[in-house]
């Protein structure tokens, strides 16, 4: 028997609940840890975790004779994050991490929050789901509240320079195949942000400024944080130079 998904129900707040405080409990721990062991087991536990449940999606998918461009190919921008993550934290490196910290808190938070999912616990797409979405926010949260790093001022022209060429890949990709990534030929059909926004194409037009204002929000905390301390980070030690290059 199949469990419908119930947006806001049990399942779906404690899946919110664990991608929100799961890096909080393995940061306590690693910086408990006096040695980089701790930190290094939890960086490749991100990624087993993101890499597994990949190949959990199609093992899924072709049980379930679902296996089509649309639901392999990684071209939504929750996939282009996991892998900025996956990268970021096999090599800890300030470009990849600051799209994978862009990305999941400004497009992979949305899917998390409103997911395009008919499936419920305990169902194991349910789980896949979660475990991915969940898995890219709760690394970029480690990366920057255990690991040191974080976004300057130069990740803001950055992130959306390679936005634009995800845009550009998912409409080009759209074009020749006839799919959705990105939502950009069609809305999806279950509620999100997009429901107040304009008929399609219009819509595509609107997601520019809002993706502009999804990452000034989330740059916002360092921007306060710079202008509390006088500092300017340009003149501060690299960010996550600390920890990460042990």
């Amino acid at each position: 028997m199949v469990v419908s998904f119930e947006r806001f129900g049990p399942a779906h707040l404690w899946a919110i609940a664990l991608t929100m405080f799961a890096p909080l409990v393995l940061c306590a721990f690693s910086r408990s840890s006096r040695s980089g062991v701790a930190d290094r087991m939890i960086r490749w536990l991100f990624v087993a975790l993101l890499v597994g449940d990949e190949i959990l999606r199609y093992f899924l998918l072709r049980r379930h004779g679902a296996l089509a461009i649309e639901t392999i190919a990684p071209m939504h921008l929750c996939d282009w994050a996991a892998i900025t993550a996956v990268i970021t934290l096999v090599h800890p490196n300030q470009r990849t991490y600051e799209l994978c910290y862009f990305w999941a808190l400004g497009g992979t938070l949305q899917a998390l929050i409103t997911p395009d999912l008919p499936y419920g616990f305990p169902d194991l797409r349910f789980i896949n789901f979660f475990a991915l979405h969940g898995g890219v926010i709760a690394s970029a949260l480690y990366m920057t509240l255990c690991l040191g790093m974080r976004p300057v001022a130069g990740s803001l022209p950055r992130v959306l320079g390679w936005s634009a060429v995800y845009l550009a890949a998912a409409v080009g990709t759209n074009f020749v195949f006839k799919t959705n990534f990105g939502y950009l030929r069609e809305k999806p059909s279950h509620p999100s942000l997009f429901d107040y926004m304009a008929p399609w194409p219009f819509y595509i037009a609107q997601l520019i400024p809002l993706a502009i204002a999804f990452c000034l929000v989330c740059y916002l905390p360092f921007f306060l944080i710079d202008r509390l301390q006088g500092g300017d980070p340009r003149t501060k030690q690299k960010p996550g130079a600390k920890e990460i290059l042990n």
